[in-house]
């Protein structure tokens, strides 16, 4: 089995992407230095699986032991690159550290492939790189916009970084995959999004309706739209961990048509927030406490994806459809809670 290195295998879509590439007969491994991931990713991952993932908690700013991990594994072919920070809100405020992070992981892991001739590179950049774009549905080909966040630029350089990367390594393959919003979670409910103070909208309509939180607020409902909040193409993140393997099975095969490949990943569907909102009280039968807000800094009015290249390139295709994301995630809140009212504390006696 070839073996994969998954930096971020304790996030969100990391645990998901392990799973797809185990199952797809990848040997995997994972770093991630828990400051953004969960261990509880890993062990349910394990467990969907039946076997180890060995993960290393190790910073990737740190070139010694992240080098120490190519040490003791010579036969890694493949790198996925998920480890950064993500969150729009956060890198307004605090953008230099979102730059020294997000940036200098990416040029340790980057040095390393070098340096141990791993010439396999998949990197998770985003639909943020387009900024508020010119024409919809985004196609690869369009020239990036100002970004709306630090974020959104840590993406947009370290894109670039690959690129010029690249010129200079001939041997060295990269796919650059530009995901849309991912949502949902894995059909057994063992595995979802984990961060119990998250900021992507999904997760926060579970939480809502389950009671984590009072209510829920929507960022603006005056943009020109179709409902007045932002439109948005959310993709399921199984989905999504299954295009990762497809271009890591598609550059190994050598059907790369250049050394530095870029592909939208997102079902081609623009849906606006109140939408999705509609959405999720359809399947699960419950009335949001929602709230409309200002508009938020950083948030792009419209995006969604041209998906056609990914399609027809990685023989990628969609299979979960807005319905599917919406019950997987409701599901997946309702088996956090049932878990944390299991686990009771012990009474003490005297």
């Amino acid at each position: 089995m070839k073996k994969i290195l998954v930096t971020g295998g304790c996030g969100y879509i990391g645990g998901h992407t392990i799973i797809d590439l185990v199952e797809n007969g990848f040997e995997v491994i994972s770093v991630d230095d828990l400051s953004r991931g969960s261990l509880k990713m890993i062990h349910g991952v394990e467990k969907i699986l039946g076997k180890t993932i060995k993960n290393y908690k190790v910073n990737l700013c740190n070139l010694d032991d992240t080098e120490a991990i190519f040490l003791e594994n010579p036969d890694i072919v493949g790198i996925i690159h998920f480890a950064a920070f993500k969150s729009v809100n956060e890198s307004v405020n605090e953008p230099l550290e979102y730059f020294r992070n997000n940036l200098n992981s990416l040029i340790n892991i980057l040095k390393c492939a070098e340096e141990f001739d791993v010439s396999n590179f998949v990197f998770s950049s985003s639909c943020s790189v387009y900024g508020n774009p010119t024409f919809l549905p985004v196609t690869e080909d369009m020239p990036f916009a100002e970004p709306e966040s630090p974020y959104a630029r840590t993406k947009q350089i370290g894109e670039k970084i690959c690129e010029d990367f690249c010129k200079i390594n001939e041997h060295f393959n990269t796919i650059l995959l530009r995901y849309f919003n991912p949502v949902g979670a894995h059909s057994s409910s063992i595995i979802g999004e984990f961060n119990e103070t998250p900021e992507n909208v999904v997760p926060v309509i579970t939480q809502t309706a389950i009671g984590k939180r009072k209510d829920m607020t929507v960022f603006g409902n005056d943009y020109d739209t179709r409902d007045g909040s932002c439109i948005r193409d959310y993709i399921h993140v199984m989905d999504i961990a299954n295009a990762h393997t497809k271009a890591l099975q598609y550059i190994i095969d050598d059907r790369n048509k250049s050394n530095c490949e870029i592909f939208n990943l997102g079902t081609g569907n623009g849906v606006t927030v109140l939408e999705l909102i509609a959405a999720f009280e359809k399947i699960s039968g419950v009335k949001l406490n929602y709230k409309i807000g200002n508009r938020r800094a950083g948030d792009v009015i419209e995006v969604y994806a041209n998906n056609n290249k990914a399609k027809k390139q990685l023989g990628w295709e969609t299979k979960y459809d807005l319905e599917s994301m919406m019950s997987t995630a409701w599901n997946w809140e309702n088996a956090l809670d049932a878990h944390k009212k299991a686990v009771k504390p012990e009474k003490v006696t005297e």
